[in-house]
C-alpha cells in the first residue's frame, strides 16, 4: 500500500503559494546537481538533465514520470528536450492543478496511484524522481515485504515501456540509524509527521528489486548534493519567515524549519543519501 492519496496530501497538498516560495522556480521538490555551480536553479536544471539522459530521452521520445509532483520535469522534458510528448501521474490534486495552470505544450497528467495507471500506449522512456520513498510503509517495512512491493513496481514500469526503454531513477536512501537520541526522534518526526505512509528504501534493496524487469547501467551517490539543497531549501524558508507566520500561522514555519534542519543533519551524518540511477530494460 505505502503512501494512501490521504498522506500525499499531507505531504504536498499543503499549498502551492507555501512551496513556491522556497522551493526553485521550476518547483522541483528533489535533490539538486551541484556540479559547477551553487545556484539553485541551475543546480535543479542539472539534476533535471542528468536524469534525462540517463533515460536516453531524444526529440521523438515519449517518456513516463513516475511522480511528477507540480511538474518541473514535465516541464523542462517539453520546452528543454522538445520530446514528443511528457505524461505525469501524481496522488496530489494540488500538484495536478499547478501542471494543468501551468499549460505546456505536450504535457498531460493523471491523478492515479502507479498501482491502479492503465496506460493507452507504451513509453519510449521512464523517469521518476524520489518516488519510490511513498511505495512501502514503515509497518510493511518491518513486515519484510519491501523488495516485493519495490519489484511489483519495477514490473509495472517494465509493462508500460517499449522494447529497449530506459529509465532515469532518482531516491533517498536510508543509510545508518541515528545512535543520538534527538536525532532519531527528529527523523521519526519527519517519516510520520511530513511524509506519513512512506519509508526511504535502501540501496540493497533497490538493485535486488529491479530483477528481472532492468538491468543496472549506472549508480551516482549524491549525499552532499542534498544536503546543500536543504540548505538552500532551509534558508528561502526562513527568508520568507514573517510571510510564512502571517499567512499560514507559527506552526508551519516551526515544523518545516525542523523537517528541513533534519535534512541537512540527516545528510550531514550518513543517515540518508541520495542516488541517481540509469536502467535499461531487459528485453526477452
Amino acid at each position: 500500500m505505502g503512501s494512501t492519496q490521504a498522506d500525499i496530501q499531507v505531504s504536498y497538498d499543503v499549498d502551492n503559494e507555501f512551496f513556491r516560495l522556497w522551493l526553485d522556480e521550476r518547483m522541483n521538490y528533489t535533490c539538486a546537481l551541484f556540479e559547477g555551480t551553487d545556484n539553485l536553479e541551475e543546480a535543479q536544471q542539472k539534476k533535471l538533465a542528468w536524469l534525462s539522459e540517463a533515460a536516453h530521452v531524444g526529440k521523438e521520445s515519449t517518456v513516463l514520470d513516475i511522480g511528477c509532483g507540480w511538474g518541473a520535469n514535465l516541464e523542462y522534458l517539453a520546452l528543454e528536450r522538445k520530446v514528443k510528448a511528457a505524461h505525469g501521474i501524481t496522488l496530489s490534486p494540488a500538484q495536478a492543478a499547478e501542471i494543468r495552470r501551468r499549460e505546456i505544450p505536450g504535457v498531460t497528467a493523471d491523478v492515479v496511484s502507479y498501482l491502479d495507471y492503465k496506460p493507452q500506449t507504451k513509453f519510449d522512456a521512464i523517469i521518476s524522481i524520489c518516488m519510490m520513498e511513498h511505495i512501502c510503509s514503515p509497518a510493511e517495512a518491518r513486515a519484510g515485504k519491501s523488495i516485493e512491493m519495490y519489484r511489483n513496481y519495477f514490473r509495472l514500469a517494465h509493462a508500460w515501456t517499449k522494447p529497449g526503454a530506459y529509465f532515469g531513477l532518482q531516491t533517498i536512501l536510508r543509510n545508518r540509524v541515528p545512535r543520538i537520541p534527538q536525532d532519531l526522534k527528529d527523523l521519526g518526526w519527519v517519516t510520520y509527521e511530513i511524509f506519513p505512509g512512506g519509508i526511504v528504501p535502501r540501496l540493497e534493496e533497490i538493485i535486488a528489486a529491479v530483477n528481472p524487469y532492468w538491468e543496472v547501467l549506472e549508480v551516482k551517490t549524491r549525499r552532499l548534493h542534498y544536503k546543500r539543497t536543504t540548505e538552500h531549501w532551509r534558508q528561502r524558508l526562513r527568508d520568507h519567515e514573517q510571510v510564512i507566520v502571517e499567512k499560514w500561522g507559527r506552526k508551519r514555519f516551526d515544523d518545516y524549519d525542523r523537517y528541513l534542519s533534519t535534512c541537512v543533519r540527516g545528510f550531514e551524518m550518513h543517515y540518508q543519501s541520495l542516488a541517481q540511477y540509469s536502467l535499461r530494460r531487459i528485453d526477452s
